[in-house]
């Protein structure tokens, strides 16, 4: 299990404990939930940015071998 899917995990316990929670113990959970929430959020953003740089670089290298290409003919 990788470390979003833990996280996700880990947002659905938060949001089911938050819902019968003591209203003294909701903070805390709110709390942890944000930061849940903001790491998962991070971790996506990452994965997306590796895809579209993986898009940009595939381009980039496209670019190079047609100019490679060009300049031995």
């Amino acid at each position: 299990m990788t470390r979003l899917e833990k996280l996700k995990r880990l947002e659905v316990r938060l949001l089911d404990m938050m819902e019968r929670c003591e209203p003294q113990s909701l903070a805390g959970l709110a709390r942890q939930y944000r930061e849940t929430i903001r790491e998962i959020e991070e971790i996506e953003s990452i994965d997306e940015s590796d895809e579209i740089s993986d898009i940009i670089n595939g381009f980039a290298g496209t670019d190079s071998e047609d100019s490679s290409e060009l300049s031995e003919e």
